[in-house]
């Protein structure tokens, strides 16, 4: 899951390099934080929410088959001051 997800995301930023998914256990689910440059956070939003949606629609689908829990979050970092 973490890799098709490195895969769809790093093709919508500007600045794939920067684009980190970081899988993280909680209560028998897996959670994978997404962290990208602030200005690719809109690319990965989309209009309305709908292509982050539809991503996270595709990773519980895909993790249903599999047997298993899976969210997706993007974490902002706070700037530095």
């Amino acid at each position: 899951m973490q890799s098709f997800i490195e895969t769809v995301v790093k093709a919508l930023v500007r600045f794939p390099d920067q684009a980190t998914v970081t899988p993280v256990e909680r209560h028998g689910a897996t959670l994978y934080e997404l962290r990208l440059e602030p200005s690719d956070v809109g690319r990965v939003v989309g209009k309305s929410g709908k292509t982050i949606n539809a991503l996270r629609s595709v990773l519980l689908t895909g993790s249903a088959k599999k047997g298993v829990r899976c969210s997706l979050e993007i974490i902002e970092d706070k700037p530095k001051s």
